[in-house]
């Protein structure tokens, strides 16, 4: 059965950041993933994932400014060095947590600048961050994020993905799939995971509308995990949404997943 991590940055929100990995265990996973854990001392990340035996999914490179308006800095001509030092300091954050997979987010684009040139930036940049990342054993994924939830954001569908992934020419570059986006900007869910599957390394899913538990709307999420797990996908299933109540009370849709992990 295809494993789930919970996504710290979403969910157990009714509690501080450092105590939700035990509510994740406490729930029943054995995984979890998370946005931005940079506020916080590694040290202490780390300590609360070995105290819960919590397996780390997944998290971002620093993004840039998220308060100014910042959704990553991979395109950005004028931030490649800031780029680079993002890079280095997820590097570091991995090793120390054992996590094997880091999200770069691409950006959103600046007016006055030409795709043509973000793009030349972006393939750069994704070279850089896979050729280090590769000294490490680990793996960089870029993920179409559609336009409605992040308006002018660079990477909105999963062909633009993989043309720039087969550009960039990486081995350890790989696709991020978040059913959630990909039901918001061209629906055919399970097809199109089929399509890319040689090439993703971690999806995510969440309900729509809303972006709430998966049960939730018209995603039909026990068809698509079933799907998955015949498909063979061996990663982890990110739960990337935002529960309608306090989270333990909308996991009822996670029980059965949850019970056949291990």
């Amino acid at each position: 059965m295809p494993r789930l991590a919970a996504n710290l940055t979403t969910m157990f929100r009714e509690a501080p950041f450092l105590d939700r990995f035990a509510l994740a265990a406490e729930a029943g996973f054995e995984a979890v993933e998370f946005q931005f854990p940079y506020e916080f001392e590694v040290d202490e990340v780390a300590a609360a994932l070995a105290r819960h035996r919590l397996e780390l999914a997944l998290f971002n490179l620093p993004a840039g400014d998220w308060a100014a308006g910042e959704r990553g800095l991979a395109i950005l001509p004028d931030r490649r060095s800031a780029f680079e030092a993002s890079v280095d300091m997820a590097l570091s954050w991995a090793e120390r947590l054992g996590c094997r997979k880091l999200h770069c987010m691409a950006g959103i684009v600046p007016e006055g600048v030409g795709r043509a040139s973000l793009e030349e930036t972006y393939l750069a940049n994704l070279r850089f961050a896979a050729d280090a990342a590769a000294a490490h054993g680990i793996s960089i994924l870029i993920e179409p994020i559609n336009r409605f939830d992040m308006p002018g954001y660079f990477l909105a569908s999963m062909d633009e993905a993989a043309r720039i992934q087969d550009k960039v020419g990486a081995d350890n570059l790989h696709l991020q799939y978040d059913f959630y986006h990909q039901s918001r900007t061209g629906g055919e869910l399970l097809a199109t995971f089929e399509r890319f599957a040689g090439r993703i390394a971690h999806v995510q899913i969440a309900g729509n509308p809303g972006r709430q538990e998966p049960d939730l709307g018209e995603v039909n999420y026990e068809f698509l995990l079933t799907a998955l797990d015949d498909a063979g996908y061996q990663g982890l299933v990110g739960c990337e949404y935002r529960p309608a109540g306090k989270t333990q009370d909308g996991l009822g849709w996670a029980a059965a997943w949850l019970d056949g992990q291990g």
